[in-house]
């Protein structure tokens, strides 16, 4: 089984239909969709293009599905910065009743095997939260407790927009990166390729220019976020702030 697992889309159809373009040629027999689809400047037109896919999609749910959920339901986002709640609540604004319970019923975890690679759990952000941040830099001791009652022998993961492996024991982390907004020293869109006994960090380069345009039309607060180039060691420190505050 060849699985391509695309995580944190955040909206970003353009670098997500770059993805698909590429996918024509590796011919995955699943595609994982890891969470965070829909926080972003387009997020009917991410739900449709993904939709096309039929059953050769799975998804989980990220947190960022879950805080949209929230506020079409009305409910506090206190926990989120005054521009990250309404840029939230504009992405609820724009879904119906049944995209608000197609993500809400999203399984947190998938479990799958991959013949010469064993059991893969993919979750969002750790198995045991949505939102727990870890990096390449996080300590032995922390990364022990986030993975130590997990019985796979890989671990599949996003929430960060970094993409790395860390092992932790007999575990071997994967990070996915990110479609729509990575953290990296290159412009693209962040994947991951697991096949027979082999995975393979992906980037998928698009024409940003044209993406700016079409992104520019969404009316969300922080469309024009979505394509800022975030450099890795950025990335790296303001998450790291953010891990040293839980």
């Amino acid at each position: 089984m060849k699985i391509a697992a695309l995580y944190d889309i955040h909206g970003n159809l353009p670098a997500l239909n770059a993805v698909f373009e590429e996918l024509k040629e590796v011919q995955p027999d699943l595609i994982i969709i890891g969470g965070d689809i829909v926080s972003g400047p387009m997020p009917v037109q991410t739900l449709d293009r993904l939709s096309l896919e039929g059953d050769k999609v799975r998804f989980i749910r990220g947190n960022g599905d879950r805080e949209v959920v929230i506020a079409f339901d009305g409910q506090s986002l206190s926990h989120l910065t005054e521009k990250g709640r309404k840029s939230q609540q504009w992405v609820a604004k724009q879904l119906t009743h049944s995209h608000r319970d197609f993500l809400a019923q999203l399984p947190e975890h998938i479990t799958l095997s991959v013949e010469g690679l064993g059991d893969i759990l993919f979750c969002h952000a750790t198995p045991r939260s949505d939102e727990e941040i870890f990096t390449p830099n996080t300590s032995m001791e922390r990364l022990t407790a986030i993975f130590n009652n997990v019985d796979q022998q890989i671990v599949v993961c996003g929430h960060t927009h970094i993409q790395f492996k860390q092992q932790v024991g007999g575990v071997c982390v994967l990070n996915a990166g990110s479609v729509g907004m990575p953290f990296a020293d290159h412009p693209g869109a962040y994947w991951l390729l697991l096949g027979p006994g082999e995975y393979e960090f992906r980037r998928t380069t698009y024409d940003r220019e044209a993406a700016m345009k079409e992104i520019n039309f969404s009316s969300d607060p922080q469309a024009p976020d979505v394509l800022k180039l975030i450099a890795e060691a950025e990335g790296m420190a303001m998450l790291e702030s953010i891990e040293d505050k839980d």
